[in-house]
């Protein structure tokens, strides 16, 4: 097993602007941190350093998770692996710019269209996803194409990881179409600490942090598996055991999304108060 130092030095091995462009992502989180603080202003009734917060890391995580599978592809797609990288990364530094000058000026960064300026940069950011949304499903679409030399239960790990992937980009189109993540209340109110996950009505932010994170999980499950069956009939078992896994947790990722169309929190205010 790598220690810490070790995955973050292959991590910049396999795709280096990925890599840097998260260490930027984890350097603006230190600043966001020190911030937060000594500011008593408030966005959707939270402190607005929150979301860009959030928004670091998990674009840090999303971006090493993506250097790390792209080397697979470079033997058969250097120049694609190539302009994937540079794209991705110009995609969140722009993303994050939206996110981190709105917070500064104390509005909302998503579904906000209160003047020309704010829907402008709402328009903005939802282009940047659009494309990198697209260019997630040119990646998966690479790991189908040509042969890839890895374990057959790591392979499909990866493509079921980021199809669900893709699948949770499309179910953030739902929130843009009503402008809101919230559903049968208004955005902001009582929710879950830091994720601030609604506790009185459906949350469509549920079924979206659950499914980008397939994007680890599987693969990750993929990989465990693969390290327990070293024999090849074994491990084609394996990768029918990732499917299966893959199933279900697009079958969870689904039940959430209704559950939230439906307006109902995925823990409740008074359960919460219980526990």
């Amino acid at each position: 097993m790598m220690n810490v130092r070790a995955l973050l030095t292959e991590i910049h091995r396999r795709q280096r602007v990925l890599a840097v462009t998260g260490w930027l992502h984890v350097m603006l989180l230190v600043v966001l941190l020190s911030v937060a603080p000594f500011d008593a202003r408030t966005v959707t009734g939270l402190n607005p350093w929150i979301k860009p917060m959030k928004f670091a890391v998990s674009i840090t995580i999303y971006l090493w998770t993506l250097a790390w599978f792209l080397a697979y592809l470079r033997p058969a797609y250097p120049r694609a692996v190539r302009v994937v990288g540079w794209l991705v990364s110009l995609v969140f530094v722009v993303e994050m710019l939206c996110v981190v000058s709105q917070a500064a000026r104390g509005v909302p960064s998503h579904f906000n269209i209160s003047t020309p300026y704010d829907g402008a940069v709402f328009t903005l950011m939802g282009v940047m996803i659009i494309i990198n949304t697209l260019l997630v499903a040119l990646v998966l679409l690479m790991f189908f194409l040509k042969p890839v030399e890895l374990p057959p239960a790591y392979l499909w790990g990866i493509r079921f990881g980021l199809l669900l992937f893709v699948l949770a980009s499309l179910e953030g189109f739902v929130m843009t179409s009503q402008l809101a993540h919230t559903v049968g209340a208004a955005d902001g109110g009582p929710g879950l600490p830091f994720v601030n996950w609604s506790t009185r009505a459906g949350d469509l932010r549920v079924a979206h942090f659950l499914g980008f994170h397939a994007l680890q999980l599987l693969p990750l499950a993929g990989y465990w598996l693969n390290l327990r069956s070293q024999v090849l009939a074994r491990q084609r078992r394996m990768a029918l055991v990732v499917a299966a896994l893959a199933f279900l947790y697009a079958l969870v990722f689904s039940a959430l999304f209704w559950q939230a169309l439906s307006g109902r929190p995925l823990i409740s205010l008074s359960a919460l108060l219980v526990l």
